[in-house]
């Protein structure tokens, strides 16, 4: 064949070709940042997981976000209280929370949320809000319901006597304490004299952890119970207002106080805040409050991380001294068994552990034997 006729043959053969590759591909624009969905801000407090996923808000096969933040879960759950009941609500809570490790982390302030909306549903009655199943989420809800209880009360220093009687349970009276604050409008000396109203020391003790929890990591929803410790004080004492407290009161609020520093350092977008926070801790040791502070340093890093529970035993290997160590990990074990509640729960947590001092204080503190079974 001549060349000339060979080089025609081929132009319209690949003339054709061509021609076939346009029909056959897919012309459609990819997605780009306009189109492609919209990021969750990094400003909302569950906006990534702590394990690094994409924060898309993309939906799933159901509707739901691919990345629940702590709005679009609350907001689908006050929903889901409204068109049902308390108990529908918090089973679907119980139910993400342990599909989704990461919400662990907003879970607990939305459970309060569902707790107040529930009194004013049923008019106050107490017993009728705490009727539903209500211990997802280290008893969120239970502690709003008595917030809300105290908050609407005119003689609160005699209700908070008779809203967990008889049985006085733990869960109830720490939401007595949360239920102080609002009272107290934040001011912890009234809200302490709130507490001591109660007969016995454990009660009290019970109390004010609910009163330093509410202080250090109040409900982000409520203007008048937002955490506002002046920055006059802190600079003098970072570990403020805790030294000053009696005796009795000092252990729960050296725990609670890592929850303001982790959220006022960003721990969402920065994981070395952790590490940190333990250094920070050590600023009580003269008022004999460094080991609770590790302690609760352990236990918030354990709440905001449980879906790396190895990764959070390596923040409290970060520690100089081994006394700091144990405390940290006694933490992650206390916060891992009151999320997880059933009896296997601190063995798992142990055996996830890959580093061996870490894991034999975890065994130490769950009370298991000093190695794996």
């Amino acid at each position: 064949m001549q060349p000339r006729v060979f080089a025609i043959l081929t132009a319209l053969l690949l003339g054709v070709l061509g021609l076939g590759s346009v029909a056959v591909t897919d012309w459609s624009p990819a997605a780009t940042a306009a189109t492609a969905p919209a990021a969750v801000s990094s400003a909302d407090p569950g906006g990534a997981s702590p394990s690094g996923t994409p924060a898309g808000a993309s939906a799933t096969a159901t509707g739901d976000p691919a990345v629940w933040t702590r709005s679009t879960l609350r907001n689908k759950l006050m929903a889901e209280m409204d068109a049902t009941d308390p108990g529908v609500a918090l089973a679907d809570l119980d139910k993400i929370t342990k599909e989704k490790p990461y919400t662990v982390r907003f879970c607990h302030p939305i459970a309060h949320e569902l707790g107040h909306a529930a009194v004013k549903r049923f008019n106050a009655d107490f017993q009728k809000v705490i009727s539903f199943p209500h211990e997802t989420c280290a008893a969120g809800y239970l502690h709003g319901a008595v917030e809300e209880m105290l908050n609407a009360s005119t003689q609160p220093e005699v209700d908070l006597l008779k809203l967990c009687a008889p049985k006085n349970t733990g869960p109830c009276i720490h939401g007595v304490g949360h239920g102080t604050m609002f009272v107290a409008k934040q001011d912890v000396a009234k809200a302490r004299d709130l507490c001591n109203k109660f007969t016995t020391d454990q009660n009290r003790i019970r109390c004010s952890e609910g009163l330093f929890m509410q202080l250090f990591g109040p409900d982000e929803e409520d203007e008048q119970a937002k955490a506002n410790l002046p920055a006059d004080k802190l600079a003098q004492d970072p570990l403020y207002p805790c030294k000053d407290q009696p005796a009795l009161f000092q252990s729960a609020c050296f725990f609670y106080a890592p929850t303001f520093y982790l959220s006022s350092h960003d721990y969402a977008n920065h994981p070395e805040v952790y590490a940190d926070a333990l250094k920070w801790c050590l600023n009580g040791k003269a008022s004999g409050g460094a080991v609770d502070c590790s302690r609760g340093v352990g236990s918030r890093t354990m709440k905001y991380n449980l879906d790396r529970e190895d990764w959070a035993a390596q923040q409290c290997a970060t520690a100089a001294d081994g006394w700091q160590r144990k405390a940290c990990t006694e933490g992650l074990v206390s916060y891992y068994t009151v999320n997880y509640t059933d009896g296997g729960a601190a063995g798992r947590l142990c055996a996830k552990i890959t580093n061996k001092e870490m894991q034999g204080y975890c065994r130490s503190s769950a009370g298991l034997s000093g190695s794996l079974d």
